[in-house]
């Protein structure tokens, strides 16, 4: 008769422990159903799920492991597992599987907490933890650090949308960033990823920096306000800005494309994409004149903005063909990914106003960043803590990974 035996090892790590372990069951010709390895602060923790034969027999199996294990000073468990209960646990794969990330800039025993307290609460469990972001030295006063984990969650929820909504609250009461999505072909397969331009890939809107130098800055700002919070119609908003920029010099527009700011791992998310062949456009309700001069900055593929019509060295206050809003970008996402011949579900899209909503909804990954209330509440992920490469961690990247 097979017996199935789980076996737990820990102690402190050194090269060969495995090979040494792994050695005594080959020579009793033991398969091995399972297994999973971690180490942290060089400390082992290693699993087995062995099937004894039934030609062999465990008794002889268990005390070499015991020798060997004292030989290399590693503590040694044996649990007896139910061939019923195996069969039960064999018939769960295939099963929905999920990806919780949890990122920010530290994170803490409480976060990890509230996590598991959730995933727990709609029925779900945790079939592992893994690390994504690499080891900070706590004397270092670095204030851009990322810290993230990865949860890997079995079971099907009876309510998605409520186990979404107390994940975000998590996100609002922690400080924290907590995403939740489907671990699936189409998580690793991603193909395309499009940005907002104006305080997404670039800390400023553009349209208020033009309005400073024409003078009428405070009411520009308080109508950009307006839209973004999904106040007022984005065509309409957009025409009273651009009317009040009547008359400013075309001389100012270069100046202002010098000092752009980029966003904190704009850079960084773009290289490390384009050297997975990713495909990167911008996407923007801006104007294209700056949308060009980050095209060349940062290696950007395609471009749609706004045209802006400038006559005897004058901006007129009206721009050149139809205005990319909402609505716009998200038939423009649409054709990008018709044309490079893949489906949305390996579209990412970015963004952090209201006008950014439709594309965030289409794409397989919408990610509101350091988006206004309306938005973050409206889109399936949220990013507030950490910069642009924090999208990397959604895609399952280790920090180790990339440059």
């Amino acid at each position: 008769m097979r017996e199935i035996i789980l076996l737990n090892v820990t102690g402190k790590d050194h090269a060969g422990l495995t090979a040494s372990l792994t050695g005594v069951l080959a020579d009793h010709r033991i398969n091995i159903l399972d297994l999973g390895q971690a180490v942290i602060h060089d400390h082992l923790s290693l699993g087995m799920l062995l099937e004894i034969p039934p030609a062999a027999q465990s008794g002889p199996v268990i005390k070499d492991l015991l020798f060997q294990a004292h030989q290399l000073g590693l503590q040694i468990n044996f649990t007896p597992i139910d061939e019923e209960a195996y069969e039960h646990w064999v018939s769960q794969q295939g099963k929905l599987r999920y990806i919780v990330t949890l990122l920010g800039r530290k994170l803490n025993a409480r976060t990890i907490a509230h996590v598991a307290q959730v995933v727990s609460s709609h029925g779900m469990n945790i079939d592992g933890i893994t690390r994504l972001s690499g080891r900070f030295s706590l004397r270092s006063a670095n204030t851009h650090r990322r810290a993230c984990v990865e949860f890997t969650v079995r079971g099907e929820a009876d309510n998605l949308g409520a186990l979404r909504q107390d994940l975000l609250e998590i996100s609002s009461r922690d400080e924290v960033d907590v995403a939740f999505q489907a671990d699936d072909l189409y998580r690793r397969n991603r193909r395309l990823i499009v940005f907002d331009m104006d305080s997404t890939l670039i800390q400023v809107e553009v349209i208020d920096e033009l309005a400073k130098a024409a003078g009428v800055g405070d009411a520009v700002a308080a109508i950009t306000e307006s839209a973004m919070q999904g106040e007022i119609d984005f065509n309409e908003s957009f025409r009273r800005r651009m009317a009040l920029l009547k008359g400013l010099d075309e001389s100012v527009l270069a100046g202002i494309a010098e000092r752009l700011p980029i966003t904190e791992g704009a850079e960084r998310l773009i290289s490390n994409l384009k050297r997975l062949g990713y495909q990167v456009g911008i996407l923007s309700g801006g104007f294209s004149y700056f949308a060009r001069h980050l095209q060349k900055k940062l290696g950007v593929d395609f471009i749609s903005a706004n045209e802006l019509d400038i006559r005897d060295g004058k901006l007129t206050g009206q721009v050149k063909g139809e205005i990319v809003n909402g609505a716009r970008k998200a038939e423009l996402m649409q054709q990008m990914a018709h044309d490079l011949g893949i489906s949305l579900e390996q579209v990412i899209a970015v963004g952090d106003g209201a006008n950014d909503l439709p594309m965030l909804s289409l794409a397989g990954l919408g990610v509101a960043f350091h988006a206004k209330p309306v938005v973050r509440k409206n889109a399936r992920h949220a990013i507030s803590t950490l910069g642009l490469d924090g999208i990397l961690y959604l895609l399952g990247v280790r920090d180790r990974e990339v440059n």
